[in-house]
């Protein structure tokens, strides 16, 4: 039986402290009407984006602000993107109701479509397992398995119908899933496919994304109920703060190589750091303007948020872990 151990009613916000202080806040726009939602960055230093609104694959250079978009197939609405084992980037599309991944030499795009009598998934967002297959979230009640090395795509019915969202996988690689509409997450079991429902201590939460620390321990965003949540499966425990301001709507969350969770706000239009240590949330110096980040990603030193609202990517540098990718 799950069991709560701590609500954080009231969590301290930190507007300016010491670690804010040695962060770096970056932003590059986009061509106009590009509508990024989520990032990834590539192994070369340079950084993939889905252009949801534009159909297409966009590359951003830091270090010149370049940007190419590559077209992806008329009716193409790409949500999630990440990095696959072999180097390239793999898309969840919901405009075309599959799974693609292109060639980043030859700009190929190979397409995995899912079954017809899964027609308008509404595709989110994917995670590879440990065996290199590939997991993916759809709102529609589905969730599924590609096999890059045969093609076969496999889809099952999620628990409690619609909402299917974020997914993750573990270091000791487990992948769960989250859902928005059934508000629970879930762990695969990689060999039948089942899902097992965890059900948070707080109900109709709205879990959004999710993400794996380096401990196993998995952090949600609880877009419906304004909160931060950490459960860890060895425990069977949950942990749940309140993220500050009167409607708050956390929606991205990412855990950097320092074990620090970041969570983006849409009540606040904010970009929020969270110190597990401390349960310390603090907002991020240099942030100037309005941002609505979907989604947050990284690799160590950088973390990369798509803010759809004003299509541009959002970097923030550790000042004392330079990366060379970019001003």
């Amino acid at each position: 039986m799950v069991a709560l151990i701590r609500l954080a009613l009231l969590p301290l916000l930190v507007w300016q402290d010491s670690a804010n202080a040695a962060l770096d806040w970056t932003e590059f726009p986009l061509p106009k009407g590009s509508g990024a939602h989520d990032v990834a960055p590539a192994p070369d230093g340079r950084v993939w984006f889905t252009a949801q609104a534009g159909g297409a694959l966009g590359l951003l250079d830091p270090l010149t602000g370049h940007v190419d978009e590559f077209p992806l197939g008329r009716g193409s609405a790409p949500h999630g993107v990440i990095v696959g084992p072999d180097g390239a980037p793999w898309m969840t599309d919901g405009g075309l109701n599959a799974i693609l991944r292109f060639d980043p030499a030859s700009h190929k795009i190979s397409r995995f479509p899912l079954p017809a009598d899964r027609a308008e998934a509404n595709l989110n967002t994917a995670t590879f397992d440990q065996t290199g297959r590939l997991w993916f979230t759809g709102q529609r009640d589905v969730y599924g398995r590609i096999d890059p090395a045969s093609g076969d795509v496999r889809v099952w019915d999620a628990p409690r119908g619609p909402g299917p969202y974020g997914i993750t996988t573990s270091p000791a690689g487990a992948v769960y899933f989250a859902s928005l509409a059934g508000s629970y997450i879930a762990r695969i079991d990689p060999t039948t496919g089942a899902a097992t429902m965890i059900e948070p201590p707080t109900p109709r939460q709205g879990a959004r994304r999710i993400w794996s620390d380096s401990r196993g321990a998995l952090w949600i965003s609880e877009f419906l109920a304004g909160q931060l949540a950490r459960f860890d499966p060895n425990g069977n425990t949950w942990q749940v703060w309140r993220l500050p301001g009167d409607r708050p709507q956390p929606y991205g969350v990412y855990v950097d190589q320092h074990d620090v969770v970041w969570v983006s706000d849409f009540g606040a239009a904010t970009l929020l750091r969270f110190d597990p240590a401390k349960e310390q949330f603090s907002r991020v110096v240099g942030q100037k303007t309005d941002v609505w980040i979907r989604q947050l990603l990284g690799r160590p030193g950088e973390v990369w948020g798509a803010d759809s609202a004003h299509d541009r990517l959002i970097r923030v540098t550790e000042a004392n872990e330079k990366s060379g990718h970019g001003p």
